[in-house]
C-alpha cells in the first residue's frame, strides 16, 4: 500500500454482486486489480498480483460451502503478507479459528448485512491492509458460543467488553467512546487483560494482538 493506496484482488461468485463492488471500490479510490469468481482463480490472482488485501466470500463454486475461506487460509499460509478480509453471509466458526490462529493481524471478516455504509467496508478494508484486525461483533460471539474456556474466564465483563471491541478492531480511544469511560479506564482494563493473560511487554511484541489471539482460540475451542 503506497500512500493509502490499496491494491484489491476480489472474490465473490455473484457476477452482479462482484460487479458492484468493483465499482464501490473503485469509487473509493481502490485500485481492483483483479475480480474473481472461484477459489482456484483468487489463489492464482494473489499470486500474480500481490495485492494489499485479498476479498473473500466463504461460498464458492463447485460446491458452495467453505470454498473461498479455505483458500483464505491459504492465502495466510502461503503469502502472510497479504491481508485478507473475509466477507460473507455466512459464519463459519471452524475455518474462522483456522484462519485466525497463526495471527490476527491483517485479517478481517464482515457480515454482509450488516455493513451498513460503503465507508465502513472500505474503512476495515485499510485497517486490515494495515496489520490491524477488523471482525464482525456477530463473528466473535459464534466462536464464543459453547465453546470451552480458559484464561478468558478470568476477565470481568467490562475487560471481556473492552477485548472483544479490541478484536473488532477498535483503538482505546475509540473503545472509550463507545462505553463512555475515559481513555484511561480503558487502558487500566487492557493492561489487566495483558496481565491475566501472561502478555509481557517487549520491544517486538503486539501484546493487543496476541490478546486477540487467545481471546479468540481459548473462546473458539
Amino acid at each position: 500500500m503506497i500512500d493509502g493506496h490499496l491494491r484489491v484482488v476480489l472474490a465473490e461468485d455473484s457476477v452482479v454482486l462482484r460487479d458492484g463492488m468493483v465499482e464501490l471500490l473503485r469509487a473509493r479510490g481502490c485500485e481492483v486489480v483483479a475480480s474473481t469468481g472461484t477459489a482456484p482463480e483468487l489463489l492464482a490472482a494473489v499470486v500474480e498480483h500481490r495485492p494489499d488485501v485479498a476479498v473473500v466470500d466463504i461460498r464458492m463454486p463447485p460446491t458452495h460451502t467453505d470454498e473461498g475461506i479455505r483458500a483464505a487460509v491459504e492465502i495466510r499460509a502461503s503469502t502472510p503478507e497479504v491481508a485478507v478480509l473475509v466477507f460473507s453471509q455466512h459464519v463459519e466458526t471452524a475455518w474462522a479459528s483456522r484462519l485466525l490462529a497463526d495471527g490476527a493481524a491483517g485479517i478481517g471478516y464482515l457480515l454482509k448485512e450488516r455493513v451498513a455504509r460503503t465507508s465502513e467496508f472500505v474503512g476495515a478494508l485499510h485497517r486490515v491492509a494495515a496489520g490491524g484486525t477488523a471482525l464482525d461483533p456477530e463473528v466473535v460471539t459464534r466462536l464464543l458460543r459453547g465453546e470451552r474456556r480458559n484464561r478468558v474466564d478470568a476477565l470481568t465483563p467490562r475487560e471481556r467488553e473492552v477485548l472483544e471491541l479490541m478484536a473488532q478492531g477498535h483503538s482505546n480511544r475509540s473503545i472509550a467512546a463507545l462505553l463512555v469511560v475515559s481513555e484511561r479506564a480503558v487502558e487500566k482494563h487492557v493492561a489487566a487483560v495483558f496481565a491475566k493473560f501472561g502478555l509481557r511487554a517487549t520491544d517486538s511484541d503486539n501484546r493487543r494482538v496476541k490478546a486477540v489471539l487467545t481471546y479468540l482460540a481459548e473462546s473458539g475451542g
